[in-house]
């Protein structure tokens, strides 16, 4: 969404805006963007998120490695449960699949399942629209 957009919406000029974002910026509040890729569009039609524990001890080392991993887009530790990572990958085929889970089993974790990923939708975390209109 462009500065441009967001200050119509919330009936501000741009540059107050654009100001805000680079204080979020600053503030480490936005700390990156991050890009929207078509997989399918790329020749990547197995996007799968694959459901694996860690040894809790080694997890955030883990999961470091683990997003290392080519193939692995995205790792998220869990805090809570048996279950405690959750590794987003993409391939070509099976075999992609085959080797990114065995790269990740060498890493020491146990891979408990993996779900295809049909579709994914992203929100704007709704907050912000009220701590804009609140704080100026």
């Amino acid at each position: 969404m462009s500065a441009s957009t967001i200050a119509q919406r919330l009936d501000v000029s741009p540059r107050t805006v654009r100001n805000r974002i680079d204080q979020l910026e600053e503030s480490g509040v936005i700390n990156g963007y991050r890009v929207d890729v078509d997989y399918e569009s790329a020749g990547y039609q197995l996007h799968t998120m694959v459901v694996c524990t860690a040894p809790i001890a080694d997890r955030g080392e883990i999961a470091r490695a683990a997003a290392d991993v080519p193939g692995v887009v995205n790792v998220r530790e869990i805090m809570t449960g048996d279950q405690n990572l959750l590794v987003e990958v993409v391939g070509t085929d099976g075999d992609d699949l085959s080797r990114i889970t065995s790269d990740l089993n060498a890493l020491g974790v146990h891979v408990n399942d993996e779900d295809i990923i049909r579709n994914e939708y992203d929100s704007q975390f709704q907050e912000f629209d009220r701590c804009e209109r609140t704080s100026t």
